[in-house]
C-alpha cells in the first residue's frame, strides 16, 4: 500500500461514507499565548467498498465539524484556509496515508464554526485483505495576515471511519506495507515507523522555509575591553570605558557587556544577549548608538516588513542621573518564521543633568510589534546586575535635569526619582507604546484572540 500520484484512479465498487466524532485537542499556532482547546473533530471518510490488488483509489476525507472555532476577534477572508492531515491504515496493510486540501474556503466570520474544504489522498493497494481507514491528526493553515498552524491530535481511540475489500487482482505483495508521502507546499519532511510499517511523509502546512531574513540590517561595532582610549580617555579597572571630555574627542566607544532579560508575558521567559553603547560628543550632548548581538531572537511567524521595533531604555548612574530612550527601525524586510532575527541598532540623545562621571548601562528592552492598526509591546527587564558599558566624563547641561522621572522613558537608574546630580533628559522619539499586552487583531487567527508570544529565543550566537 502506498501513496501514489500516478496509475489509473479506481472506484472499483460504490463509494462508501461513514461519519465518525472524536474528541480532539487542537494547539493554537506559536504567535498565540492560549492554551490547548479541547473540542470534537466530526468526519466523512468516504472510499470505495471494493477493489483489486494493484488499483489505486482515492480516499475523501470531509471535515463535517472541525474541534476548533474562528474567535470573535477577527473576519477570514475567502481562500484562506488550507486543511492537511493523516489516516491510519490497518488491517491486511499498516501505515499512513497523507491528506491535502485546496486552500478554499468562503469568508468565515468571527465568532462562527470553521469551514474546511474536502482533503483527498490517493491509495495503491499492494495486499489481498481488508484495510480499514481512521481519521488522525490534522492541521488547519491561515495565510492571511500572517501563515499560522493550528494542529489538532485525537484525544481518544478513534474508529475506522471506511473499510475496503481488497481482493487478489495480481501485482506484487509488500510485507507490512511502505507508505511513500509527498511534501506539501512549502512544507518539510517528517519521517515516523508505524506498527508493521514504515511511513515517510510530511504532516506539515505552511511549512519552513530556508535562510534567513534580518531585522534592519547588520552592524559591525567596535569594543573596548580594557584597552586605553584615546584623546584624554582612561579604561577602568574591571574594564569599562572612560571617555574624557577634553582633547577635542567625539567619539567614545562602550564595551561589549552580557545581559540577562526577564521579559513580561505575553513574551518568552528570558533573553541572553550582548549589548554595546556607543556615544559621540555632539556639543554638551551626546548620539548613543545602541548595539545587540545577532540573532537575538528567532521570528515567531512569517511578519512583514516594518512589523518588528526595538527600543531600549538606557540607565544613567554615576554623578548623573535617570535613563535615555533609545530607538530602532523597524525591519527593512520580510521575516521568515523561525528564522534568527537581527535587532536594529538603536539610536538617541544623551543630554547630561550632572557633571562628573557618569556610567551607561543597559537597560529594559522592549520589543514592539504592529499588524495593521493593531500593537503590542513586550518589555524584558534586565535581571540581576550588569556591568557599565559605558563611562564618560559629562558636564551639567541647561535643561539636562528634570527634576523628576525621565520623559520619555520607562524606568530610571535611580527608580525614576533624582538622587543626586539630577536626571539625563532623553533625546530619543517616544513612540507611547503600548502598556496593554492585549489582543492583536491581525494574529488573532483561531482558537482565541492570539496574543504575540516569541517561540524561545535562542542564546546569540555571535556578536556584531
Amino acid at each position: 500500500m502506498m501513496l501514489g500520484g500516478a496509475g489509473m484512479l479506481l472506484a472499483a465498487s460504490p463509494a462508501q461514507a461513514a461519519e465518525i466524532s472524536y474528541r480532539t485537542e487542537c494547539i493554537p499556532p506559536p504567535i498565540s499565548g492560549l492554551p490547548p482547546v479541547q473540542g470534537t473533530t466530526r468526519v466523512q471518510l468516504t472510499a470505495p467498498a471494493e477493489a483489486k490488488v494493484g488499483d489505486t483509489v482515492e480516499v475523501v476525507w470531509k471535515t463535517v465539524e472541525a474541534a476548533s472555532r474562528n474567535p470573535d476577534v477577527l473576519d477570514l477572508e475567502k481562500d484562506t484556509v488550507k486543511p492537511t492531515g493523516t489516516i491510519k491504515v490497518g488491517g491486511a496493510t499498516t501505515g499512513s496515508l497523507k491528506m491535502e486540501g485546496p486552500r478554499q474556503n468562503p469568508p468565515i466570520p468571527k465568532n462562527s464554526a470553521m469551514v474546511l474544504p474536502d482533503m483527498k489522498g490517493t491509495l495503491k493497494l499492494e495486499k489481498a485483505g481488508e484495510i480499514t481507514l481512521t481519521p488522525d491528526a490534522y492541521n488547519i493553515n491561515v495565510s492571511k495576515p500572517i501563515s499560522t498552524d493550528t494542529k489538532c491530535t485525537p484525544k481518544e481511540t478513534v474508529q475506522p471511519g471506511a473499510t475496503i475489500k481488497v481482493t487478489d487482482g495480481g501485482g506484487s505483495t509488500t510485507a507490512g506495507g511502505t507508505t511513500t508521502g509527498s511534501t506539501t507546499a512549502g512544507g518539510t519532511t517528517t519521517g515516523s515507523t508505524t506498527a508493521g510499517g514504515t511511513t515517510t511523509g510530511s504532516t506539515t502546512a505552511g511549512g519552513t522555509t530556508t535562510g534567513s531574513t534580518t531585522a534592519g540590517g547588520t552592524t559591525t561595532g567596535s569594543t573596548t575591553a580594557g584597552g586605553t582610549t584615546t584623546a584624554g580617555g582612561t579604561t577602568t579597572a574591571g574594564g569599562t570605558t572612560t571617555a574624557g571630555s577634553g582633547g577635542g574627542q567625539t567619539d567614545f566607544p562602550g564595551k561589549e557587556v552580557s545581559v540577562n532579560f526577564a521579559c513580561t508575558s505575553p513574551g518568552p521567559a528570558g533573553i541572553a544577549s550582548k549589548v554595546t553603547i556607543n556615544a559621540k560628543k555632539s556639543g554638551g550632548s551626546y548620539a548613543l548608538t545602541v548595539k545587540t548581538a545577532k540573532g537575538v531572537m528567532d521570528s515567531p511567524a512569517a511578519l512583514p516588513a516594518g512589523a518588528l521595533k526595538p527600543s531600549m531604555d538606557v540607565v544613567i548612574g554615576g554623578a548623573d542621573k535617570g535613563s535615555v530612550k533609545v530607538t530602532g527601525p523597524a525591519n527593512a524586510q520580510p521575516l521568515e518564521q523561525g528564522k534568527p532575527v537581527d535587532l536594529s541598532d538603536m539610536t538617541g540623545t544623551y543630554k547630561p543633568g550632572a557633571s562628573g562621571k557618569s556610567t551607561l548601562s543597559p537597560g529594559t528592552l522592549t520589543i514592539d510589534v504592529t499588524l495593521g492598526s493593531s500593537k503590542i509591546n513586550i518589555p524584558c527587564k534586565v535581571k540581576g546586575s550588569v556591568t557599565p558599558s559605558l563611562e564618560l566624563d559629562t558636564t551639567a547641561q541647561q535643561g539636562g535635569a528634570s527634576g523628576g522621572t525621565t520623559t520619555g522613558s520607562t524606568g530610571s537608574a535611580a527608580g525614576g526619582t533624582d538622587s543626586g546630580g539630577g536626571l539625563a533628559a532623553t533625546g530619543a522619539e517616544d513612540n507611547g507604546t503600548l502598556r496593554a499586552l492585549g489582543l492583536v487583531a491581525g494574529t488573532a487567527i483561531l482558537l482565541g484572540g492570539a496574543v504575540f508570544t516569541f517561540t524561545p529565543w535562542r542564546r546569540l550566537r555571535g556578536t556584531r
